[in-house]
């Protein structure tokens, strides 16, 4: 085992002595000393006979570069574009139908009619029609009489009009 004295008269900076750097291990008023001539010793004085993998550099570094080649072999035979195709198609698709659908607001907008004419025009629509219209299809009846029909009158459910049906073979169809 190496004394302080002689660790401190052999110390030179750089130093990759075997037994400086054991002696650095185990005395810690020697390694303040030791940095302040070099800071690197610190790192040198960790050791390094434990940090060697179980079979030696060589066999660790074998089983590196066998790593390398199975996971570059895995990349290699993975498909790379299989969702792809089908995200593209998605994409298209959405954009088809954001252009068709801006396209078909435009159109509508640019051929109806602004909301200010719609108002004059319902205006003056009300104003021109001065008595409502009638709204049978057919003629009407307001006087009847025959001694072989059968007239029928609907009770009233008080309005105005009145139901009244008439059987008779002698009048025409449409009527």
């Amino acid at each position: 085992m190496m004394t302080c004295r002689q660790f401190r008269a052999n110390l030179q900076p750089g130093t990759a002595d075997a037994a400086l750097l054991e002696h650095l291990r185990h005395c810690d008023a020697c390694l303040d000393y030791a940095m302040g001539i070099d800071p690197d010793l610190f790192f040198r004085s960790i050791g390094g006979e434990e940090l060697v993998p179980p079979g030696g550099v060589d066999a660790f570094v074998g089983d590196v570069m066998s790593q390398v080649r199975v996971r570059s072999a895995e990349t290699s035979l993975a498909p790379r574009h299989a969702s792809s195709v089908w995200r593209r198609l998605a994409i298209a698709a959405t954009i088809v139908a954001g252009v068709t659908g801006t396209s078909l607001v435009y159109r509508l907008e640019r051929s109806a009619p602004a909301p200010q004419h719609v108002a004059q025009t319902l205006l003056s629509v009300q104003r021109a029609k001065p008595h409502p219209t009638a709204l049978a299809t057919k003629s009407f009846v307001e006087t009847y009489s025959s001694h072989n029909a059968t007239i029928v009158e609907m009770p009233n459910d008080g309005s105005d009009a009145k139901v009244v049906m008439i059987f008779d073979d002698t009048l025409p169809a449409d009527l």
